[in-house]
């Protein structure tokens, strides 16, 4: 990275926090397979940055407005503030609150933070722009129905990406069965439009200095909140007090622990574009329990 990128950065940082330029140091921290991730420290602030190719600004804009969005929810979880994004030399880049994180805390307060943030609701479906899901577009177009959504935007989209990645055969034809009966699995259930974070595994979950909980990397839009909770499940299931504490504040349908595997699919099926056969396989096993269902 040249300097001249830093350089345009901190400025950046400068403009956007009201402080005067400064020199920052500059230490690499894990950010996942997606982004370069940095912690800058000046006199008085830290950041957290994150570095991609210069035509990825679109992605960390959505992330900007995401995390903006979550952080206006009144008692939802806390998130990394955005300061600014942009592009400097060949990079561009997110700007955002730097958060001590730590593994554990008060996961009561995650499952009500939750439930507040699912709170939050549209009249439709979908959000203002699209956004990504790790790294591939997850597209978002406001739409009343949600069948219709889900069926189009999600299980469609990633059925449609899998066949250009040559996942063909059997798991289009059974996708495409389980997308022609979707709404046989809301025969009796509308989900409210909630605010969702999109991408709710543990690995996106942690906690600050004071046992708070706190969400990032998000792919919101509004949805089910149960797609939410289903994902939290897919990978690592949160504490079990979360989901008591959730339950406690807005209690969930009957049917959750059937459409639960429909919304693991999204993400096993993106899992599979992303990362190959071995997920292709366990969707296909997936769309055929939920077919034996309706």
């Amino acid at each position: 990275m040249n300097d001249d990128c830093w350089a345009g950065i901190e400025q950046a940082i400068a403009e956007a926090s009201g402080h005067a330029p400064a020199p920052m140091r500059r230490t690499s921290v894990g950010g996942g397979d997606i982004n370069a991730a940095y912690r800058l420290e000046g006199p008085t602030e830290r950041w957290f940055v994150k570095l991609n190719r210069a035509d990825r600004l679109w992605m960390f804009e959505a992330e900007a407005a995401g995390l903006a969005a979550m952080a206006a929810a009144a008692e939802g979880p806390r998130v990394p503030r955005p300061l600014t994004t942009g592009v400097a030399g060949n990079r561009s880049y997110a700007v955002m609150e730097w958060i001590d994180l730590r593994p554990r805390g008060d996961t009561a307060a995650l499952g009500h933070a939750l439930a507040h943030l699912h709170a939050v609701t549209a009249d439709q479906y979908g959000w203002d722009r699209d956004n990504t899901i790790g790294d591939t577009d997850q597209v978002n177009p406001w739409g009343r129905d949600w069948v219709a959504f889900y069926r189009e935007h999600r299980l469609r989209f990633q059925l449609d990406l899998a066949r250009r990645n040559g996942f063909g055969g059997r798991l289009q034809d059974r996708g495409e069965a389980l997308a022609a009966r979707l709404g046989a699995f809301f025969s009796d259930y509308t989900p409210a439009p909630s605010l969702l974070h999109g991408d709710l595994w543990s690995g996106n979950v942690a906690f600050d200095g004071s046992g708070a909980p706190v969400l990032y990397d998000p792919a919101v839009y509004f949805g089910d909140r149960e797609s939410d909770l289903a994902m939290s499940e897919l990978f690592g299931r949160l504490p079990a007090a979360a989901y008591s504490a959730y339950e406690a504040v807005w209690p969930l349908d009957a049917g959750y622990p059937v459409r639960r595997e429909l919304y693991q699919l999204y993400h096993i099926l993106n899992h599979a574009n992303l990362f190959g056969g071995p997920y292709a396989r366990e969707a296909e096993g997936m769309i055929d329990r939920l077919l034996a269902q309706v």
